[in-house]
């Protein structure tokens, strides 16, 4: 029983460690599977500071078909390997 416990803990806190950092940006580019997307910053007085990542859809957006075009905000969980890759979580209405 303890053992089976510890096993749980163990689960959550590796899927805590590698939990994304999720952010809003806006899609500029539809590329075949992935998407260019323009984070956006909470500030945004300097318009050379924003960052673009490579991104692809979520499992269950892809399962439901939601749809994305290049102008639509997203929101979009980033790798906490590679900062530079992410993933489309939600399409903002």
């Amino acid at each position: 029983m303890a053992k089976e416990k510890k096993q749980k803990n163990q689960k959550k806190q590796e899927k805590e460690k590698e939990a994304g950092l999720v952010v809003e940006g806006t899609v500029l580019e539809s590329l075949k599977g992935k998407f260019r997307v323009q984070i956006l910053k909470e500030d945004e007085t300097e318009a050379d500071s924003n960052h673009e990542v490579l991104a692809h859809l979520s499992g269950k957006m892809r399962r439901f078909f939601i749809k994305i075009v290049p102008g639509d905000r997203v929101q979009v969980e980033l790798s906490p390997y590679d900062l530079t890759r992410g993933r489309i979580t939600y399409r903002m209405k």
